[in-house]
């Protein structure tokens, strides 16, 4: 499954991607003045969709979750990148680490390392 952002500025929204994330932009369609009709950007083993704005959709805030490795240096990156701070990462009793960041374009990303469970007999 593909998340797909419509964004009027996709192509601020690429360099975070690729600043906060490590995303690589995969591919690119650009309408016939220039502007970004459909791009996909990898973020690990994911492919993140997103669309120009200018297509007459609006652009909507969504939430993603993001699994990492480490997400407390993942958050510290997103924030440096922009990202203003929804929620600092925080390790559940039972659950993952997590935390919380949006981007300039109404985007959510929580970003989580999943915590090893143990196996019980």
């Amino acid at each position: 499954m593909s998340p797909y952002l419509i964004c009027g500025e996709a192509e601020d929204l690429i360099t975070f991607l690729e600043s906060a994330f490590g995303g690589v932009l995969l591919r690119r369609f650009d309408r016939p003045d220039g502007s970004l009709m459909h791009a996909e950007v990898r973020i690990d083993d994911s492919v993140v969709m997103i669309g120009g704005g200018s297509s007459g959709v609006p652009a909507a805030p969504a939430h993603v979750h993001l699994y990492v490795e480490d997400a407390v240096t993942t958050f510290a990156r997103a924030v440096a990148a922009g990202g203003a701070v929804v929620r600092e990462p925080e390790q559940g009793a039972d659950d993952d680490l997590r935390g919380g960041v949006q981007d300039a374009w109404g985007t959510t990303w929580w970003i989580a390392t999943q915590r090893q469970r143990v196996a019980r007999s």
